[in-house]
């Protein structure tokens, strides 16, 4: 099992041409922050994803912010070569009024246009270019001047802590808040940590059984829809995909059998 699990991760080794480092953050709103650089151009799996993120781009001497919403499903996409990214990645219920989450969702990007080689326009605003060390402070500025916002019953329902909402309202929120409902969000959660469980070397009857899917037929197609590869595929490790960090115990917890909302 041990040689077999060091045999996939060489072959991922050999086959990622994006290169990925992400840290924790202490800020509230913040999940992660993350940065890549591209080797060369080649195609990749944006794999389905919950957040809200804001993304800096710099490519052939040009500097871009990009707001991204959730992705529901796993996408094939275009790289280029020789390019660098820092994103911070908000915690599931940030959002910006402006920009919904929803209004973002599947690829539905906005570049915002820029003030100066090391600013960017916001919300009638000039903000400068977050790095991949201050984005902390970024953020703070962007919550003190109202552009950030977040949804405190999303993370009650997340969290399963009872509220005075109806059941209905709570839906509604959740929806609004993050751009999908309760019930794509655990299934995309549960995709990507069945993924994580597969990268590390455990059987794919294990995830079946640890994560809650029915049965390997159903596994094989949430991983098909969300990651956009088969969990042989997956072990196997020869095609890269985006950004796939381990998930929380927290965020484990959610993706286990118990439903408290419905789509």
């Amino acid at each position: 099992m041990i040689a077999r699990t060091r045999l996939n991760e060489a072959a991922r080794n050999k086959t990622e041409f994006i290169h990925f480092e992400d840290r924790a953050s202490d800020h509230p709103f913040v999940e992660k922050v993350w940065r890549c650089r591209s080797d060369r151009a080649d195609t990749f799996l944006s794999v389905a994803a919950n957040n809200f993120e804001m993304a800096l781009t710099r490519l052939a001497g040009k500097t871009v912010v990009t707001l991204r919403g959730p992705e529901t499903m796993a996408t094939t996409m275009d790289c280029p070569a020789e390019g660098e990214w820092i994103a911070i990645r908000f915690k599931v219920g940030t959002f910006m009024s402006r920009f919904l989450p929803g209004t973002l969702r599947d690829h539905r990007d906005v570049t915002l246009p820029p003030a100066t080689g090391h600013s960017f326009w916001l919300n009638c605003s000039v903000f400068e270019y977050p790095d991949f060390d201050n984005a902390e402070t970024f953020v703070e500025r962007l919550v003190k001047s109202g552009v950030l916002a977040h949804d405190p019953i999303v993370e009650d329902t997340l969290q399963r802590r009872p509220g005075k909402l109806s059941l209905r309202s709570v839906q509604r929120h959740f929806l609004q808040s993050t751009g999908v409902t309760y019930a794509r969000f655990r299934q995309i959660e549960r995709a990507r940590y069945a993924t994580n469980l597969l990268r590390e070397g455990v059987s794919i009857l294990d995830v079946v059984h640890r994560v809650g899917y029915f049965d390997q037929a159903h596994l094989t197609r949430s991983l098909g829809r969300f990651i956009g590869e088969t969990p042989n595929k997956i072990i196997q490790g020869h095609n890269q995909l985006s950004f796939l960090y381990k998930t929380s115990s927290a965020a484990e917890a959610i993706v286990l059998p118990e439903v408290t909302l419905s789509e």
